[in-house]
């Protein structure tokens, strides 16, 4: 008779190498895994402590619809009108182009700006953020006395609130109206007639870009007892008018070519008109 031994055969509950009971790797989910997990949940965590705590913030700040009293009682303080003239491109412009770019398209903050600021704030380093103008609304009339991050904090909230409430032009004559322009001069149309002796209607290009410039520090960039300063910082202004669009660099040598056109009324007291 021939060799009748059965053909070997695998074994039913024999696997690859790695498989359940026998020697390899267990099966476990990946190291990758468990970190992308962990970080999901962070991230949930913190959206959501970040959701509650603005949630806070919006109902203890102020209510936008007080800006307008606030910037009645502080033009009521300075002795100038209010509310003031509607703000003419030739202010808005450079205003816009040098302090906050994207003005018309962001929600009241820049988000980049604001992750600075609290990068600065977790790491000890610079504040790199930059404030947007209804930031800077805020700080002029509801923290003018107020600092630090905690105030930071509240000018953030109260920019989402002001841009909620008005339109980007009501934005602009109130910070127009609220701003200071340096040598006792407050609002938009006072500095127009204490430094240049007509009213801000008859801005130049110039002119405008001189009074956008000089809000950010006008002891510092004051075009009376500073000059040389104030004529750096017109040229800033115009240099960042060509950058976003508003003017040609045939404009911008045209505008700084042409007089500033101070009057002696720079001097402290308002000329009448």
């Amino acid at each position: 008779m021939g060799d009748t031994r059965p053909f070997w055969t695998k074994p039913a509950h024999q696997g690859q190498p790695g498989e359940q009971g026998q020697p390899g790797r267990r099966s476990r989910p990946g190291r990758g895994r468990r970190y992308l997990k962990r970080a999901a949940v962070t991230l949930a965590t913190l959206i959501i402590l970040l959701g509650l705590a603005a949630g806070a913030l919006w109902l203890i700040t102020p209510s936008a619809g007080e800006a307008t009293q606030l910037a009645a009682a502080q033009a009521a303080q300075h002795g100038i009108a209010y509310p003031g003239p509607v703000v003419p491109e030739n202010f808005s412009r450079p205003l816009i182009a040098t302090e906050d770019h994207r003005f018309y398209s962001e929600p009241g903050v820049d988000p980049l700006a604001v992750a600075r600021v609290v990068e600065a704030q977790v790491t000890g380093g610079a504040d790199q953020g930059g404030a947007t103008l209804e930031q800077q609304l805020a700080k002029l009339l509801y923290t003018p006395d107020e600092t630090g991050f905690s105030a930071e904090v509240k000018q953030v909230v109260l920019a989402v609130k002001l841009n909620a409430a008005y339109s980007k032009q009501q934005i602009l004559d109130l910070y127009a109206e609220a701003a200071y322009y340096g040598n006792g001069y407050y609002g938009l149309q006072q500095a127009s007639c204490g430094y240049f002796g007509h009213p801000a209607a008859d801005l130049t290009v110039t002119q405008g870009a001189m009074l956008a410039g000089v809000v950010n520090a006008p002891s510092v960039d004051d075009p009376v007892s500073d000059p040389g300063n104030a004529r750096t910082r017109l040229e800033h202004v115009i240099g960042r008018m060509v950058a976003v669009g508003y003017l040609s660099a045939a404009q911008a040598r045209q505008a700084l070519a042409a007089p500033l056109g101070l009057t002696g009324a720079a001097s402290g007291t308002p000329a009448g008109c």
